[in-house]
């Protein structure tokens, strides 16, 4: 197969269209950006199973693990707006699965590429039972110093 910068274009702008990173979640949360232009705009699903959720998620996001998706989301997720959802990590395609499982039923849906492992170790709020908790961001992950990569 030969690789042209169109098809290399097209993959990038694909992979864009679909996915999000915690960073640009995180923005547009809090109001600061927003994926689409306007407030959040949608909906952030955690897939993960019960005892994920429990050790910490992002606060304002629904429990809605990938197992249960066909069972539970026309009674959780408006059709009408957009889903983003998230896992444990880069090493982990539950959040792939998730907007799968989800795109087939007709949601708009993104992956959020990261998953909590990144929302953590950028320093972004993670909520438990015990409250909401910050920890310092991991400079191999988010820059020291500022709240932007400026990629």
């Amino acid at each position: 197969m030969t690789y042209t910068p169109e098809k290399a274009a097209a993959f990038f702008a694909d992979r864009l269209a679909f996915q999000t990173d915690v960073s640009d979640v995180r923005a547009s949360l809090s109001g600061r950006a927003s994926l689409s232009g306007g407030a959040p705009g949608f909906v952030l699903v955690d897939s993960r199973a019960a005892a994920g959720w429990a050790q910490g998620h992002v606060p304002g996001a629904v429990h809605l693990p990938t197992a249960e998706i066909p069972a539970r989301a026309a009674d959780l997720l408006d059709p009408a707006v957009p889903v983003v959802t998230y896992c444990w990590g880069p090493g982990c395609n539950g959040a792939t699965r998730a907007a799968l499982a989800l795109a087939r039923l007709g949601y708009e849906v993104r992956e959020m590429i990261g998953g909590i492992e990144y929302w953590t170790r950028e320093g972004f709020p993670v909520r438990t039972a015990d409250g909401t908790e910050l920890r310092p961001a991991d400079p191999l992950t988010a820059p020291a110093g500022t709240a932007a990569c400026g990629c």
